[in-house]
């Protein structure tokens, strides 16, 4: 499955756990709050001023491999 920026955090990190430490490098490190529970990718990565695309690229590069 193919991340996208459409996708909830937590959904992201439920199945990926892997995913975690690419989200902390993006500057999204409060991946418990409660923002991350109905956040999108986008809406994080925008709430913390982050490149959506650049981190979309290294989570789906996290999970390949």
């Amino acid at each position: 499955m193919k991340i996208t920026k459409t996708m909830g955090i937590q959904e992201v990190v439920e199945k990926y756990p892997e995913t975690v430490p690419v989200f902390f490098s993006h500057g999204l490190g409060c991946l418990g709050c409660a923002a991350a529970r109905f956040e999108t990718i986008e809406q994080g990565a925008n709430a913390h001023g982050s490149d959506v695309d650049k981190l979309i690229e290294d989570l789906n590069n996290a999970v390949s491999q």
